[in-house]
Parts: structure tokens; sequence; C-alpha cells
């Protein structure tokens, strides 16, 4: 009687360790990145109270089975879904990251590393992307000035500090002109002044300013068509050439002060002297008289030395300054010499031709946003136009994701079942993963089967109850036995 009485305790005892699993189930159906866990079932020792035995040729007996007695059941294992992936729910929140992959984010809490799915992240009052939930720090790879990531130990990834919060000013060191020059525009004549083109470009401090410059017919070089390229104004980022600016405070002081150029003709006078292309006051432009197109392939550009203006202009707003030693290479093989109408379109801009995001320069900028790629590259935006890669989550993968141990707030931690972390991680697309920023990964809890694993788990349990019940009865009756 003791042993069907013992194996409907054990039947109680597991039957409760499962329902504690279903409950702690259901009650995370809501956790960002919850997987589910299932318990299984074995069952316990085994009483031998006849071994088996074979067939004996002597006596003609045939074999026996054993006679064994089950003393009940136990726990088998717990196990974790981790494979099996949770519904997606949009947030709209750049750092909610979704992954799409088997893989773990990385996060640590100043001493280890620990690993999760729930990819709530935020970033805290230093700048470093963290768990909304806990503050543990989100692990990858940092990225140098250039914005090349360096694919070494995970550290923290500070993505708002200081220095990236605003993007320093850069001059511009490169710019090119295209367009048509028409032999036919009397624009072109000495007398008209010439045909205008501009360039805009920044100093190093940021500043922003527009070069004007006159095309003006210049006979010719052999039989080639020759046109000259010369300086005639330079304004600041208001519009107003800093060749006509006045000192306001000295007008104030002395009220016979007068413009730096009073005159147009001390103004050209002023430019005329600016050795700005290659030591010279202007630049030829030779095209060939057959094509129209530039003459030499092999000699397309020029030095355009703006330095010169610190020289030859009054530094009204102490900004000049940021001109000192630039040069600008300017690439003019994409004019040509041919009929348009009589019309001339030359114009300036700055950057290479090939790209024009190399050596444009720029105004300094202020972080404007901040976005996440599908490889986990975080990006910030800033105010003067650029994009610039801050660092990428490095994420961790594991022979055995399974045995990962558990250890609340959605976090797990290595086992030496599981394999361990390298320190270094991955990048998510190594194994044709992705990230996906505004979404989260929802649990895997599948409510119909919890319920119904419930119901078959609240009847075991109550004919592991009857089994007590039973054999209490038989051994009362027993006891009665000596009445």
């Amino acid at each position: 009687m003791m042993r069907s009485l013992w194996a409907g305790v054990s039947g109680l005892k597991t039957h409760q360790t499962k329902m504690d699993v279903i409950g702690n189930n259901i009650a995370n159906v809501n956790t960002v990145g919850y997987k589910a866990q299932s318990a299984t079932f074995q069952d316990l020792v085994y009483q031998t109270t006849q071994s088996s035995s074979g067939a004996n040729e002597n006596t003609g007996r045939a074999g026996t089975n054993a006679r064994q007695i089950g003393l009940g059941v136990t726990q088998g294992a717990i196990s974790t879904n981790i494979m099996a992936r949770g519904a997606s729910q949009n947030t709209g929140n750049a750092f909610d990251i979704q992954l799409n992959s088997d893989a773990f984010f990385i996060v640590n809490d100043g001493q280890n590393n620990f690993f999760t799915r729930a990819g709530t992240f935020t970033v805290d009052g230093n700048g470093t992307l963290c768990m909304t939930t806990n503050g543990y720090k989100v692990q990858g790879w940092q990225a140098d000035e250039s914005g090349d990531i360096i694919k070494n130990t995970v550290s923290d990834l500070k993505v708002m500090s200081p220095e990236n919060k605003v993007q320093d000013p850069e001059a511009t060191k490169e710019a090119y002109l295209s367009g048509i020059i028409d032999k036919n525009d009397p624009s072109l004549s000495e007398e008209k002044g010439g045909t205008v083109s501009t360039i805009q470009f920044y100093d190093a401090k940021g500043y922003s300013y527009t070069l004007k410059m006159a095309i003006t017919e210049n006979g010719t070089e052999g039989e080639d068509p020759k046109y000259a390229i010369k300086a005639i104004d330079l304004l600041n980022d208001q519009g107003k050439s800093l060749f006509d600016l006045y000192d306001s405070d000295q007008l104030e002081k002395d009220p016979t002060y007068v413009k730096q150029f009073d005159t147009a003709e001390k103004k050209k006078a002023a430019l005329d002297a600016l050795q700005l292309f290659d030591g010279k006051d202007s630049q030829d432009l030779i095209y060939n008289k057959t094509t129209g197109a530039w003459a030499n392939p092999d000699t397309r550009d020029f030095t355009l030395d703006v330095s010169k203006f610190v020289e030859s202009t009054i530094d009204v707003d102490g900004v000049l300054g940021g001109m000192d030693n630039q040069k600008i290479k300017v690439d003019v093989g994409l004019t040509k010499n041919i009929d348009n109408n009589g019309v001339s379109t030359v114009a300036g801009r700055t950057g290479n031709y090939q790209n024009s995001a190399i050596g444009a320069g720029r105004a300094a900028g202020e972080m404007d946003s901040l976005s996440v790629t599908a490889d986990g590259r975080i990006y910030a935006s800033y105010t003067n136009g650029v994009n610039k890669c801050l660092g990428q989550i490095s994420v961790a993968n594991f022979a055995n994701p399974a045995g990962l141990e558990k250890i609340g707030e959605n976090l797990y931690a290595a086992t030496q079942n599981s394999g361990q972390f390298d320190g270094v991680g991955m990048d998510v697309t190594a194994d044709g993963g992705s990230m996906t920023s505004g979404v989260l990964e929802m649990s895997n809890v599948d409510l119909s089967s919890e319920f119904t694993e419930m119901i078959t788990t609240q009847r075991g349990f109550q004919a592991n109850s009857r089994i007590i019940t039973v054999s209490d009865t038989m051994i009362e009756e027993l006891v009665n036995l000596k009445r």
C-alpha cells in the first residue's frame, strides 16, 4: 500500500512543478523576448520482485520477464523553446530592435556579459546605449574617425557622447566647374565683364563664402580657343561683398571712415592683384578646336589659393583666419566649348565631380537624429547633412542556445552546456540574420497550448490525488480487519 501512496505523492509534486512552469509562461505572455518553457516527466526507480529468467532446456520451461513495480514519477527536464521567435510589435522607437536571427544581444552590468533577446534599448545620461529595464549597457564595436568599424573586443556603445553630438566643420578642398562656354555669348568680351560663374565654399571654421569669377575671351593657344577665368568678388554667407564691408565700430568713432574700397576701381585693382590661380591673377581655359572638349585631359584642374583673400581685405567679422593656408583644387574637365544658342552655362560646385561628398567641406553641425541599420550599425544625422557611423551592435551565437541559463530580467548567462562567449561577438548578417529598428520581438508563449497543458496537468493532479485517497481507504480497511 505504501508504494502507491508515494507514487501518488510523487505524481502530485511533478504535476505541481509543471503547473508552476505553465503559470510562469502565462504570466510572461506579454514579456518582450520571453521564451516559453515546458516540463517533461520521467518514471522513477523500480522495485524488482522477480528477476527475468531465460529458457531452460533441461526442464522445458520458457523464460519469464522480470516483475517490477514502479515507485512513481519525477521531473525529467524543464526545457526552453528558445529557437521559436515571438510575434513582432511595431513601436516606432529607433532603439527598439528586433533580432531576425538565432543570435542574442550582448549587455554588460559593469563586470559581466549577459545575453538577451529583448531589444528594448535607450540612451542614458552619459550617452551610452543601454537596456531600458535595468540599465545594462549594450555591447558592440566602435567606429574610427572615418566611420569604419573596428571589430575587436566588444565595449560600451557611447552613441551620444559629447564628441559625437557635434560634427566639426571642414574646409572645402575640391570643387569642379561644369557647363558650356559658347563662343557666341556676347558677355564673354572683356568690355562686358565676362560671363559669371560662382563657387560656394567653406573655410576651416565652417563659414560659408561665395567666390564670383568671370570668364572672358583670351585669344587662342595654337589653333585651340582660349578663355581666362579670374576672381571678381568674394561674398560672405549673408551675400555681402568682403571688398565693400566696413567696420561699424570704427565708423562711430570716425565719421570720415569709409569702406575699405570706396570706389569700383579700387575694388577691381585689389581683385586684379590677387594671385589666386597657382600664383597668377587668372587661369587659362583651353578647348579642342574640333570637339570643343577640354584640350588636355591630363591637366584638367588648377589650384585656387583662397588664403590670399586674408591678405587682401579687412577681416571685418574676425573670421577670415579660417582660410589660412586653404587651397581648393578646381576640376574644369567637364566644361565644353560648344554651341548653346549664345548662352554660357558654366557653374561651380564643391566636391569631387565623381563623388560630391569628397572634399566639399561643411559647416559645423549638431546631432539631429539616430538610426540603426539592418546590420546593427548606428548612424547619426547632423544638421549640416552629414551621416556618420558611430558604432555597430554586436551579437553572440551559441552552439547550444537552449543550454543558456535564465537569470531573470530577460537575461541569460552562458553555461558549460551552452558554450562560452568569445568576447568579440559577430555581425548579425554573418549567418544571414538582420536587425529591424522600431520593432520588438514579443513572447513566444502560445496561450492555446498553455491552456491545453493546464487542463491535462489539472486532471493529472486530480488523478494522483485519487491514488492517495483510494490507497488510504484500502489501508483503513486493513486496519479495520482487527475489529
